[in-house]
């Protein structure tokens, strides 16, 4: 889990550092990640025969699904950085419902992806999907809050 927690940390520093990320530097961080992480994957969740490789097709599917949400969740990223010294509280508002909004996203593609790994690979291999990817969004979502500023947390200081 190591290697996915450093290619994860790479993913949220860059955005930071590129603001104004283009496209393909933000498909070349993807693609790095989402290999280490489906080798990360196919260490965890252990499967034979017809189960494997309908549960690959399906995890491929999900990686596609899940790359263009992050997609959108780096350029929400770069929207509050480049915002964060003139919010107020229309656009304060505003962001923090894209950002829920994003966050029900995730969490609803890896339910409708459990259910289809369930129903093509068993319970066992979904719960460990679902794991995984939970495991894996969490660390994302507490590594980017560790490297963004909370909103208002410059205010103080200008006082």
């Amino acid at each position: 889990m190591k290697k996915i927690l450093i290619a994860a940390s790479l993913i949220v520093s860059s955005s930071f550092v590129y603001a104004q990320s283009n496209k393909e530097e933000i498909d070349l961080i993807q693609s790095a990640f989402g290999m280490e992480k489906k080798a990360l994957a196919a260490e965890f969740i252990k499967l034979d025969g017809p189960a494997k490789d309908a549960f690959w097709v399906i995890y491929d599917e999900y990686e596609t699904k899940r790359k263009e949400l992050g997609r959108k969740r780096m350029e929400l990223l770069d929207k509050y950085v480049a915002s964060y010294t003139t919010l107020n509280d229309e656009s304060t508002d505003g962001i923090i419902k894209e950002i829920m909004d994003m966050q029900g996203q995730n969490d609803k593609l890896i339910e409708t992806y459990y259910a289809k790994v369930k129903k093509a690979s068993g319970s066992k291999a979904a719960a460990q999907f679902y794991q995984f990817e939970n495991y894996i969004l969490a660390k994302i979502r507490a590594m980017i809050m560790e490297n963004i500023p909370l909103i208002g947390e410059f205010d103080k200081h200008k006082k």
